[in-house]
């Protein structure tokens, strides 16, 4: 069964003023991992933030199911709470906001989503210290504000914290490998391949191959002006590599 459907999509931007996706159709089974990969404007992002709910971005038409769900009338809390986790590209900050309160919080609003009964302080900081320590992350991260002076590295382990921590259906990566050196991107993507899972599904978006290198997908598909135009096994991404999107999309549309 498919974790995340998408059917027949559109969507517009507010800040755009125009439509940018344009009947996209994908299935993403119980199991596997996704990748999305197309040029800057084909609406990689647009398709994250559409599917978290986000504000701005609004469905003029088709479907968006969970686990056999519609999503479309639920707000990004309740999406959240339904299992689906967005790690985004640029993870804002929020100062004051202290890291450990914030996580805490998170985790128990999905514990209550399950049925399930409330870590206490010291569970929650037994959990979160195990998963620290997995991505090499200090313990100081907990007693600062989330996100505030991070680095780039540092946010995007924290995004991989959170989703190790809320255990989601469905997690969107939108381009998480952008801004990381060599070292942070290993980290990171062996932070996901450890999530990986039977009962758990993962749509990676990317610009580069350098990213597939590390978390292998099942299937690779490219997105071009707001719809999928071609889908294959990771030898896709190798292709468009080798080849750059100009070519490939030209190909497609021959």
């Amino acid at each position: 069964m498919s974790l995340l459907t998408i059917q027949n999509l559109h969507a517009t931007v507010e800040d755009a003023g125009k439509a940018i996706l344009h009947g996209l159709n994908l299935e993403v089974p119980a199991g596997q991992v996704h990748a999305i990969m197309g040029p800057n404007g084909a609406g990689k992002s647009t398709l994250g933030y559409t599917l978290a709910g986000r504000e701005g971005y609004t469905v003029t038409g088709g479907d968006i199911l969970l686990d056999g769900e519609s999503i479309l009338e639920a707000e990004a809390d309740e999406r959240a709470r339904k299992g689906l986790f967005l790690a985004f590209q640029y993870p804002v900050e929020l100062p004051g906001v202290n890291t450990a309160a914030f996580l805490r919080t998170a985790v128990n609003a999905h514990r209550a989503e399950r049925g399930e009964s409330e870590l206490s302080a010291l569970e929650f900081l037994k959990l979160a210290r195990t998963e620290m320590k997995n991505l090499s992350m200090s313990e100081d991260f907990l007693t600062r504000s989330v996100n505030t002076g991070f680095s780039g590295g540092e946010k995007k382990r924290f995004e991989i914290l959170q989703m190790a921590l809320l255990q989601p259906k469905v997690a969107v990566l939108d381009e998480t490998d952008s801004g990381l050196d060599i070292d942070a991107l290993k980290i990171v993507a062996e932070g996901v391949n450890r999530l990986r899972a039977q009962n758990r599904a993962f749509l990676v978006i990317t610009h580069y191959q350098r990213l597939l290198e590390y978390i292998k997908p099942d299937v690779v598909h490219i997105l071009s002006a707001g719809k999928i135009v071609k889908s294959g096994g990771p030898e896709l991404a190798l292709q468009l590599e080798a080849e750059g999107y100009e070519n490939l999309l030209n190909g497609a549309a021959a």
